[in-house]
């Protein structure tokens, strides 16, 4: 009951800040009241323990690829500041380490790519099919 709760609470906080008619907003309300007892409340209910439960699994293939993967991509999206430091006090420097990336990163062959993203995304696919099947947890 705490994470109906829980979910409740922030979704009515939601709908009075999107919806301006005071009407409308107590419509919706009564629906996310209704929805309270059905079997989509309970969908929403299992798919959050699904997410709390794979953040609090021990293995790190689980709890930690999707993160990973983020982590990478702030790192690199975060290297603009250093590199625009370097852009300040030599950008002859900035400029050849800027080139060496795009010519390293336009070297690697397009079925790279490729295939890292068919399987990232088999990954999340077949996790998600796993948890609708009630294979994973």
């Amino acid at each position: 009951m705490a994470i109906l709760e829980a979910l409740i609470g922030p979704l009515a906080a939601i709908i009075d800040k999107v919806l301006p008619d005071k009407e409308a907003r107590e419509r919706a309300k009564l629906e996310l009241i209704r929805l309270q007892g059905t079997q989509e409340l309970e969908t929403i209910r299992t798919r959050l323990s699904a997410i709390v439960a794979e953040a609090n699994s021990a293995d790190p293939w689980t709890s930690r690829a999707r993160p990973s993967f983020l982590y990478v991509m702030y790192a690199l999206i975060l290297w603009a500041i250093p590199m625009g430091l370097l852009a300040a006090a030599r950008p002859e420097t900035a400029r050849a380490i800027a080139e060496g990336m795009n010519a390293y990163l336009g070297g690697l062959p397009e079925p790279l790519y490729a295939l890292f993203g068919t399987g990232y995304l088999g990954y999340t696919a077949a996790r998600q099919w796993g948890k609708v099947k009630g294979v994973d947890k």
